[in-house]
């Protein structure tokens, strides 16, 4: 199946090597090989694991800290409460993608462009890992001030914790000393730092990634700056009261190691 006979060997199977190779799929059709071997054979795509790796030497150490906390939120709900904290930016004109449509999707119009610069803005979410709940506070740009008032959002949305749990990236602004300072007007808040460079273990990247998807690619507000911001908290804001549906979308239930920690035992 190779161009030329210096063509290097492919890295992985395809239906039409794996005919070409063994003489069992001879004469086969594609799908025939695709039945042959999802049969009796057991041989189906498969996909790789993908192989994380951060330089943080204490990565292990952090981590089973973070199962140790997901442990706690899940068997003590009522006394301590884990989100996940994290920050986004978004511009006002649209992000490409793909769409079902008779012609490729149009830039938006000048008329648009006109409308004034291409404007970004931020947010700052936390996602409960238990409930699924989402808090969020955007601004022009989300720095120290922001982060102060988004633990003072935090510490009113779950009044009744002993013990809050905040898991975070390290991100300086998280450990500025006017951040760790103001901390201290709420005891119940205690930051949980993920490994540097380890935002897999950071679930709420992925509810991020489910924003752009499904709002901010080729949305058509490029002219309506406010509109669009208003689109954005509707997506975020039907997450208010939790979702099963975003547990499972971000991974903290299924077969994965952080929902295994999650998961009570009966």
């Amino acid at each position: 199946m190779a161009v030329t006979d210096s063509s290097p060997p492919p890295s992985r199977w395809t239906l039409r090597t794996i005919r070409a190779t063994f003489g069992l799929f001879s004469g086969m059709t594609l799908s025939g090989v695709w039945r042959a071997l999802q049969g009796p054979l057991g041989i189906a795509l498969r996909s790789a694991a993908v192989q994380h790796y951060s330089p943080d030497h204490e990565y292990l150490t952090k981590y089973d800290n973070l199962i140790r906390c997901l442990n706690q939120a899940a068997t003590m709900p009522e006394r301590v409460a884990l989100v996940f904290l994290d920050e986004m930016g978004y511009t006002r004109w649209p992000e490409p993608g793909p769409d079902w449509t008779a012609k490729a999707p149009a830039p938006p119009p000048e008329t648009d462009r006109a409308a004034g610069p291409n404007r970004l803005w931020r947010i700052i979410g936390a996602l409960n890992a238990v409930t699924g709940r989402v808090d969020f506070l955007d601004a022009y740009i989300v720095g120290r001030a922001k982060v102060i008032q988004f633990y003072q959002q935090l510490d009113a949305a779950y009044p009744n914790v002993e013990r809050l749990l905040v898991v975070q990236d390290n991100w300086s602004i998280h450990a500025h000393p006017e951040v760790l300072e103001a901390l201290k007007q709420w005891p119940r808040i205690e930051p949980v730092w993920l490994p540097t460079y380890a935002p897999w273990l950071n679930p709420i990247e992925k509810l991020w990634r489910w924003l752009r998807q499904d709002v901010l690619k080729l949305h058509r507000l490029a002219g309506d700056w406010s509109a669009l911001q208003g689109r954005v908290h509707q997506f975020l804001g039907q997450f208010a009261k939790g979702s099963q549906d975003l547990l499972r979308y971000v991974g903290l239930q299924g077969k994965g190691k952080l929902a295994e920690a999650l998961r009570v035992p009966p």
